[in-house]
């Protein structure tokens, strides 16, 4: 009886070790594959962005289902983007506390709104709640060179570049 037991414990372990072991793989083939921005800022905090990479495909990003302008979307692909600090922060001049936020968006042609919403963990915009928003920042629009995956840059003087299509959004982290 006890053998059954540990063979039972064993092959449950083993299937579940293999699950988790399947899902990773199963997570780098998405069609929009997970990416991280990181740095550290001068003043030690570290800043990390955790999000999917959508691609354009010959798409028009801004005008269909993607990212449409005026309509909250979840700034990357697949679950929400994370923004995650380790210190109190200043988002383009406005206060965030350290902390992991669920990162959206709400695109237009000439100013983005960024948001930091306290629900962190998130699929996509579904469950979106604007009343979870502890921050929103306008952000300049500009055109820019063709990016066909979705891309986010930070670097250690605190400018996060959001970057897809022909267009690029930035805001800085102080």
């Amino acid at each position: 009886m006890k053998k059954l037991l540990l063979l039972a414990i064993f092959a449950t372990t083993s299937f579940i070790s293999n699950a988790q072991h399947d899902m990773s793989k199963e997570k780098a083939k998405m069609p929009s594959p997970p990416a991280e921005a990181k740095a550290t800022l001068a003043n030690g905090t570290s800043l990390t962005i955790n999000y999917h990479q959508p691609a354009v495909k010959g798409r028009n990003v801004w005008a269909g289902d993607l990212a449409p302008y005026g309509k909250v979307w979840r700034t990357g692909a697949n679950d929400a983007t994370t923004f995650e600090v380790s210190k109190n922060v200043m988002i383009n001049g406005k206060a965030l506390k350290a902390g992991k936020y669920a990162l959206f968006s709400i695109p237009g042609e000439k100013e983005w709104t960024i948001i930091f919403n306290k629900t962190a963990k998130q699929w996509g915009a579904y469950s979106y709640k604007e009343a979870d928003d502890v921050l929103r920042v306008a952000a300049k629009s500009e055109s820019n060179e063709m990016t066909e995956r979705f891309t986010i840059k930070a670097d250690n003087s605190g400018q996060v570049m959001m970057m897809w299509d022909k267009t690029k959004v930035g805001f800085t982290v102080k």
